[in-house]
Protein backbone atom coordinates (compact mmCIF):
# COMPACT_ATOMS: atom_id res chain seq x y z
CA UNK A 1 0.00 0.00 0.00
CA UNK A 2 1.24 3.39 -1.31
CA UNK A 3 0.27 6.91 -0.71
CA UNK A 4 1.64 10.10 -2.58
CA UNK A 5 1.42 12.86 0.15
CA UNK A 6 1.04 16.23 -1.88
CA UNK A 7 -0.66 19.25 -2.39
CA UNK A 8 -4.17 18.91 -3.76
CA UNK A 9 -5.18 19.90 -7.08
CA UNK A 10 -8.73 19.60 -6.30
CA UNK A 11 -10.84 20.52 -3.51
CA UNK A 12 -10.47 19.36 -0.38
CA UNK A 13 -11.08 19.07 3.38
CA UNK A 14 -8.20 20.06 5.61
CA UNK A 15 -7.32 16.88 8.38
CA UNK A 16 -8.00 13.98 5.52
CA UNK A 17 -4.62 13.12 6.14
CA UNK A 18 -4.64 12.71 9.65
CA UNK A 19 -8.02 10.79 9.40
CA UNK A 20 -5.87 8.50 6.66
CA UNK A 21 -2.82 8.02 9.52
CA UNK A 22 -5.35 7.34 11.85
CA UNK A 23 -6.93 4.69 10.34
CA UNK A 24 -3.67 3.23 9.15
CA UNK A 25 -2.24 3.06 12.72
CA UNK A 26 -5.80 1.58 14.27
CA UNK A 27 -5.33 -1.04 11.46
CA UNK A 28 -2.37 -1.77 12.21
CA UNK A 29 -0.71 -1.44 8.58
CA UNK A 30 3.01 -1.41 7.30
CA UNK A 31 2.78 1.03 4.08
CA UNK A 32 4.74 3.58 2.01
CA UNK A 33 4.72 7.21 1.58
CA UNK A 34 6.19 9.23 -0.85
CA UNK A 35 6.41 12.72 0.27
CA UNK A 36 6.25 16.07 -2.31
CA UNK A 37 9.15 18.30 -0.55
CA UNK A 38 6.60 21.43 -0.58
CA UNK A 39 3.71 19.67 1.25
CA UNK A 40 6.25 18.64 3.88
CA UNK A 41 7.68 22.07 4.55
CA UNK A 42 3.74 23.05 5.19
CA UNK A 43 3.33 20.67 7.16
CA UNK A 44 6.58 19.43 8.93
CA UNK A 45 4.19 17.47 11.85
CA UNK A 46 2.27 15.20 9.70
CA UNK A 47 5.95 14.00 7.24
CA UNK A 48 7.22 13.25 11.35
CA UNK A 49 4.74 11.36 12.06
CA UNK A 50 4.62 9.29 8.61
CA UNK A 51 8.69 9.08 8.39
CA UNK A 52 8.28 7.64 12.49
CA UNK A 53 6.38 4.84 10.89
CA UNK A 54 6.04 4.34 7.65
CA UNK A 55 9.09 3.73 4.46
CA UNK A 56 9.72 7.45 3.32
CA UNK A 57 10.66 8.24 -0.51
CA UNK A 58 10.26 11.65 -2.57
CA UNK A 59 7.83 12.57 -4.60
CA UNK A 60 9.19 15.46 -6.08
CA UNK A 61 9.41 18.78 -4.93
CA UNK A 62 7.42 20.89 -6.58
CA UNK A 63 5.20 17.77 -8.38
CA UNK A 64 5.26 18.69 -11.95
CA UNK A 65 5.38 16.48 -14.91
CA UNK A 66 9.22 15.38 -15.14
CA UNK A 67 9.75 15.47 -18.33
CA UNK A 68 9.35 19.58 -18.57
CA UNK A 69 12.60 19.75 -16.55
CA UNK A 70 15.66 20.36 -18.19
CA UNK A 71 18.88 18.16 -16.51
CA UNK A 72 19.73 20.67 -14.09
CA UNK A 73 16.25 21.98 -13.26
CA UNK A 74 16.04 17.83 -12.53
CA UNK A 75 18.55 17.69 -10.20
CA UNK A 76 17.45 21.15 -8.63
CA UNK A 77 13.75 19.76 -7.61
CA UNK A 78 15.26 16.71 -6.47
CA UNK A 79 17.55 17.89 -4.41
CA UNK A 80 15.19 20.11 -2.69
CA UNK A 81 12.93 17.63 -1.85
CA UNK A 82 15.63 15.90 -0.23
CA UNK A 83 17.05 18.19 1.58
CA UNK A 84 13.03 19.21 2.79
CA UNK A 85 12.64 15.51 3.80
CA UNK A 86 15.84 15.03 5.62
CA UNK A 87 14.90 18.87 7.42
CA UNK A 88 11.47 17.64 8.83
CA UNK A 89 12.01 14.20 9.43
CA UNK A 90 15.64 13.18 9.28
CA UNK A 91 15.00 10.47 7.15
CA UNK A 92 16.80 9.91 3.51
CA UNK A 93 13.96 9.03 0.57
CA UNK A 94 16.59 7.51 -1.45
CA UNK A 95 16.21 5.16 -3.10
CA UNK A 96 12.57 5.10 -3.79
CA UNK A 97 10.54 7.93 -5.98
CA UNK A 98 7.60 8.65 -7.92
CA UNK A 99 7.20 10.83 -10.80
CA UNK A 100 4.19 12.92 -9.98
CA UNK A 101 1.15 11.92 -12.12
CA UNK A 102 3.32 8.57 -13.64
CA UNK A 103 4.60 11.10 -16.07
CA UNK A 104 7.93 9.71 -17.55
CA UNK A 105 7.45 6.54 -15.91
CA UNK A 106 8.22 4.96 -19.51
CA UNK A 107 10.83 7.49 -20.75
CA UNK A 108 14.02 5.77 -20.66
CA UNK A 109 16.01 8.98 -20.45
CA UNK A 110 14.32 10.06 -17.11
CA UNK A 111 14.62 6.39 -15.83
CA UNK A 112 18.70 6.89 -16.19
CA UNK A 113 18.75 10.12 -14.96
CA UNK A 114 16.90 9.46 -11.58
CA UNK A 115 18.92 6.38 -11.46
CA UNK A 116 22.45 8.71 -11.81
CA UNK A 117 20.80 10.78 -8.80
CA UNK A 118 20.14 7.53 -6.57
CA UNK A 119 16.74 7.24 -7.37
CA UNK A 120 14.69 4.35 -8.65
CA UNK A 121 10.73 5.33 -10.04
CA UNK A 122 8.46 3.16 -8.46
CA UNK A 123 5.34 2.54 -10.62
CA UNK A 124 1.82 0.74 -9.36
CA UNK A 125 0.31 -1.68 -10.18
CA UNK A 126 -4.19 -0.97 -9.07
CA UNK A 127 -5.27 2.96 -8.27
CA UNK A 128 -8.69 4.10 -7.51
CA UNK A 129 -8.79 7.43 -9.05
CA UNK A 130 -10.45 8.64 -5.50
CA UNK A 131 -9.69 12.27 -6.23
CA UNK A 132 -12.31 11.88 -8.31
CA UNK A 133 -15.04 14.33 -7.05
CA UNK A 134 -17.26 11.69 -7.68
CA UNK A 135 -15.46 9.24 -5.68
CA UNK A 136 -16.83 7.33 -2.91
CA UNK A 137 -15.55 5.26 0.06
CA UNK A 138 -17.27 2.06 -1.48
CA UNK A 139 -16.13 2.57 -5.30
CA UNK A 140 -13.06 3.31 -3.92
CA UNK A 141 -12.49 0.19 -1.92
CA UNK A 142 -13.91 -2.29 -4.94
CA UNK A 143 -11.61 -1.18 -7.31
CA UNK A 144 -8.59 -1.16 -4.91
CA UNK A 145 -9.55 -5.06 -3.68
CA UNK A 146 -10.74 -6.55 -7.21
CA UNK A 147 -7.58 -4.94 -8.73
CA UNK A 148 -5.17 -5.85 -6.12
CA UNK A 149 -6.84 -9.37 -6.32
CA UNK A 150 -6.26 -9.92 -10.58
CA UNK A 151 -2.82 -8.51 -10.29
CA UNK A 152 -2.09 -11.37 -7.39
CA UNK A 153 1.50 -11.04 -5.36
CA UNK A 154 3.55 -7.89 -4.60
CA UNK A 155 0.49 -6.06 -6.46
CA UNK A 156 1.34 -2.01 -5.34
CA UNK A 157 -1.66 0.35 -4.91
CA UNK A 158 -1.65 4.03 -5.15
CA UNK A 159 -3.28 6.04 -2.74
CA UNK A 160 -3.78 9.58 -1.89
CA UNK A 161 -4.29 10.76 2.09
CA UNK A 162 -6.36 13.37 1.04
CA UNK A 163 -9.13 12.99 -1.03
CA UNK A 164 -12.25 12.51 1.09
CA UNK A 165 -13.19 8.81 0.32
CA UNK A 166 -10.41 7.56 1.44
CA UNK A 167 -9.89 6.88 5.47
CA UNK A 168 -13.55 5.87 5.41
CA UNK A 169 -12.29 2.96 2.52
CA UNK A 170 -9.37 1.70 4.57
CA UNK A 171 -11.03 -0.77 6.92
CA UNK A 172 -13.11 -2.41 3.87
CA UNK A 173 -10.18 -2.70 1.87
CA UNK A 174 -8.02 -4.12 4.82
CA UNK A 175 -10.59 -6.44 5.79
CA UNK A 176 -11.62 -8.05 2.48
CA UNK A 177 -7.69 -8.30 1.36
CA UNK A 178 -6.62 -9.94 4.52
CA UNK A 179 -9.58 -12.36 4.32
CA UNK A 180 -8.12 -13.26 1.02
CA UNK A 181 -4.95 -13.83 2.48
CA UNK A 182 -2.90 -10.73 1.78
CA UNK A 183 -0.42 -9.18 3.73
CA UNK A 184 0.92 -5.84 3.74
CA UNK A 185 4.87 -4.90 3.56
CA UNK A 186 6.86 -1.96 2.66
CA UNK A 187 8.39 -1.58 -0.57
CA UNK A 188 11.62 -2.41 0.74
CA UNK A 189 10.13 -6.08 1.71
CA UNK A 190 8.86 -6.86 -1.44
CA UNK A 191 11.13 -9.06 -3.67
CA UNK A 192 11.38 -6.47 -6.60
CA UNK A 193 12.80 -6.90 -9.98
CA UNK A 194 16.59 -5.76 -10.27
CA UNK A 195 17.05 -2.60 -12.22
CA UNK A 196 16.22 1.16 -12.10
CA UNK A 197 12.77 0.69 -14.30
CA UNK A 198 9.00 1.02 -13.11
CA UNK A 199 7.66 -1.84 -11.24
CA UNK A 200 4.20 -0.43 -12.77
CA UNK A 201 2.06 1.46 -14.80
CA UNK A 202 -0.85 4.40 -14.07
CA UNK A 203 -3.87 2.23 -15.71
CA UNK A 204 -7.43 2.02 -15.04
CA UNK A 205 -8.48 -1.04 -13.35
CA UNK A 206 -10.94 -3.06 -15.20
CA UNK A 207 -13.18 -6.22 -15.02
CA UNK A 208 -13.82 -7.89 -11.73
CA UNK A 209 -11.24 -9.96 -9.40
CA UNK A 210 -10.15 -13.46 -10.13
CA UNK A 211 -10.68 -15.29 -7.08
CA UNK A 212 -7.32 -16.71 -5.50
CA UNK A 213 -4.72 -17.14 -2.68
CA UNK A 214 -2.84 -13.95 -2.62
CA UNK A 215 -0.04 -13.32 -0.29
CA UNK A 216 1.13 -10.09 -0.52
CA UNK A 217 -0.38 -6.69 -1.35
CA UNK A 218 1.51 -3.39 -1.19
CA UNK A 219 1.19 -0.15 -1.82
Amino acid sequence: MTFDAEHPDRPANPGRTVEVLDELEGLDLHATFFLQGRWVEAYPELARRIADRYLVGSHSHYHARMPLFSAEGLREDLASAEAAIRDATGVDPHPWFRCPFGTGADDPALIASLANLGYRHVGWHVEAYEWDQGATAGGVAHAVVTGTLAHGDGSVMLLHPWPNPVAPALPRIVAELREAGATFVRLDELDLAPGLEPIGEPRPVVGRAVPGAMHEAAR
